[in-house]
């Protein structure tokens, strides 16, 4: 196939985007909404429904981890199909279950089915085509998981409301299914070795990025498992997702009552809002060769003064505004940047394996922090301070992420692959 002037990764990266609208917006804010419908439609305990959630959540943990082996054996753009698939079939199982069995089964489809189109799909699919601008572009690509969130939640609301649960799975199933074939055939198929492009527009491979060139290879690790590098990584972020997971499932309810329901929604939009800002700044304004571990640690520590802040919206407005905007403005970039680190510390051939791994295990942890947070949040309500215990338990694992990160940095003496000592 001859080479085509124009730069095809930017078309690939649009395609992104819109896979994430759709794998966030549907398979991460639509559970939350499902809950409530399932519970009002049978009657169900929240209980049980809530275990159909975490359920969702945790078995794609298995997909998740063996992506790369999926995309060897299926190919890209079968699996990114077949995912969409399953997520569309258990949606609408979501809708009709008539039996507890039914809405857990329907649960496995979607957990399987959403991981497909989420972090380590993304990554997969920027990563051919970007290793200069890969901070941004990955940025701008996991900005469509915000804007999902800002489409999909009020949208499955009202077609709940307007059509019913089952009819409204039906037309967003079958339009995501319809987009991604589309994306699947004409965009994720195409490699930049068929179009003879290089990573980044280069016109040829031996103009590789600066960053690229200069940096030190690191070498192959043998053993993950007892990696320093990898350990950290994958605990950092599991403990920033679980803290921002958390927090993000019961901050409405809480807001509620001190704004109303109505401003309460605005000011998770300005959370949104400010994760879209804040991913932004980062991959367009980090420079090469920063160690992206401190952008990590800073954009934690920004996130706990927005929970410090919080801790005074009882008695202060503006600390609701404040407070949300700090907090909202790492929301994003603990998808993204963790990918990133992995990039700039592992090899090529075992960033393929850390990236799945550490989203998977993130997950995995992720899906137990609702439920954390609401025993926490029925206990602090007691106690007469609904809000201090809960944002305490936020700050706190956010803190520790700091800590876990800032163990795991790569010295100049260590880079090049040395293996940390344990």
């Amino acid at each position: 196939m001859r080479a085509h002037r124009k730069f095809f990764g930017w078309t690939v990266l649009y395609a992104t985007f819109a896979l994430a609208v759709f794998g966030w917006g549907v398979g991460f804010y639509g559970p939350p909404v499902f809950l409530h419908a399932v519970a009002q439609r049978t009657g169900w305990g929240v209980a049980l429904v809530s275990g159909a959630v975490t359920l969702h959540f945790l078995c794609g943990t298995l997909v998740v981890a063996n992506l790369p082996r999926l995309y060897r054996r299926c190919g890209v753009p079968a699996v990114t199909l077949g995912g969409a698939v399953l997520l569309a079939l258990g949606v609408s199982g979501w809708a009709t279950a008539a039996q507890p069995w039914q809405l857990y089964a329907s649960a496995l489809l979607s957990g399987m089915g959403w991981v497909t189109l989420g972090a380590a799909a993304v990554n997969a699919l920027i990563s051919p085509w970007f290793v200069r601008r890969r901070p941004a572009a990955l940025g701008m690509a996991y900005n469509g998981a915000s804007v999902g969130g800002i489409v999909f939640s009020p949208l499955w609301v009202y077609l709940i409301s307007q059509a019913g649960f089952a009819q409204a799975a039906l037309w967003v199933g079958v339009a995501m299914v319809a987009v991604i074939a589309v994306l699947a055939r004409k965009v994720f198929a195409i490699t930049p070795q068929q179009l003879g492009q290089a990573p980044d527009g280069a016109t040829a491979p031996t103009e590789a990025p600066a960053a690229a060139v200069n940096a030190a290879s690191p070498a192959p690790v043998t053993d993950l498992w007892r990696n320093r590098a990898f350990l950290t990584l994958a605990a950092g972020m599991a403990l920033g997702l679980f803290a921002q997971i958390g927090l993000i499932a019961h901050l409405l309810s809480l807001l509620a009552p001190l704004l109303g329901a109505q401003t309460a929604g605005l000011a998770m939009g300005l959370a949104t809002a400010a994760a879209i800002a804040g991913r932004t700044l980062v991959g367009w304004l980090m420079p090469a060769g920063t160690d992206r571990r401190k952008v990590a640690c800073v954009a934690y520590a920004i996130q706990i003064a927005g929970s410090l802040v919080l801790m005074l919206a009882a008695d202060h407005a503006w600390a609701i505004w404040l407070g949300v905007l700090l907090f909202g403005s790492g929301i994003g970039n603990a998808t993204s940047l963790p990918p990133l680190i992995a990039q700039t510390e592992f090899a090529r051939e075992d960033t393929q394996r850390v990236v799945p791994l550490i989203v998977a295990m993130s997950q995995g942890a992720y899906a137990f922090a609702p439920a954390l947070f609401g025993m926490l949040r029925a206990w602090s309500e007691q106690a007469g301070q609904p809000l201090l215990w809960f944002l305490a338990l936020a700050a706190s694992l956010q803190a520790a992420a700091i800590a876990s990160f800032s163990l795991g940095r790569i010295t100049p003496a260590r880079r090049g692959g040395q293996p940390a000592r344990p």
